[in-house]
C-alpha cells in the first residue's frame, strides 16, 4: 500500500516542457496569456500585452476578453509581487511551455477542478514563497471568470509540484 501511494506522487511525466502541438481553447489562451502578461511585466514592453489582448479578444469578443484580461493582469501582478525569483516564461509564441507557464496552467486547472491542495502546491512551487494567499485569490478568480465563460482547462494538466520544485532544485545545484 505505502509503495502505490508513492506512485501516486510521481508525475506520469517529467516535469519538461508541454509541446503545443494541439493545444487550443482554454489552454492556449491561459498559457499564452500568461506568457505575453509576465514578458511584458519583465521588459516594459506593452505589445506582449496587446498580443494577450488580441488572442483573448479574437477568441471570446472584447467584451469578455476586457474582463478576463483585467483578471489575468491582477493574477500576473500578484505572481510577479510575491515570487522569490524571475518568473521564466517562453519567448515569443514557441511551440510549448516551460516549467513556470506549465505550473501556472495547473494551478487555474486545480481552481476549476476545486482540488486546492495541489493548486496551493502549485502556488508554492511557482514563487518559492509561502506567502501565496494574494496569489491564490487572484487565481481563483481568473479561474472562475474563464469558466464563465466555458474556458475551463483539462484536469490532466494539474502536475505534481513536487516535481517541478524538486527539478528545480535539482537543476540550480548543477
Amino acid at each position: 500500500m505505502r509503495k502505490a501511494s508513492l506512485q501516486a506522487l510521481r508525475p506520469r511525466r517529467m516535469p519538461v516542457d508541454i509541446a503545443f502541438s494541439g493545444v487550443h481553447g482554454a489552454e492556449r489562451l491561459i498559457g499564452l496569456g500568461f506568457r505575453y502578461w509576465v514578458a511584458g511585466y519583465k521588459s516594459g514592453d506593452i505589445d506582449r500585452w496587446e498580443d494577450a489582448w488580441r488572442i483573448y479578444s479574437g477568441a471570446l469578443g472584447p467584451n469578455a476578453a476586457r474582463t478576463a484580461v483585467s483578471e489575468l493582469s491582477a493574477w500576473v501582478r500578484a505572481v510577479s509581487a510575491a515570487a522569490r525569483r524571475e518568473i521564466e516564461v517562453c519567448h515569443g509564441d514557441g511551440a510549448c511551455f516551460c516549467r513556470d507557464e506549465s505550473l501556472a496552467l495547473s494551478m487555474i486547472a486545480a481552481c476549476q477542478h476545486n482540488t486546492c491542495p495541489a493548486m496551493r502546491a502549485c502556488a508554492f512551487a511557482l514563487i518559492e514563497s509561502s506567502l501565496i494567499d494574494e496569489v491564490v485569490h487572484h487565481a481563483e478568480t481568473f479561474a472562475v471568470t474563464m469558466r464563465g465563460l466555458d474556458q475551463v482547462l483539462s484536469p490532466g494538466l494539474i502536475v505534481n509540484a513536487a516535481a517541478y520544485a524538486d527539478a528545480a532544485q535539482a537543476a540550480t545545484r548543477q
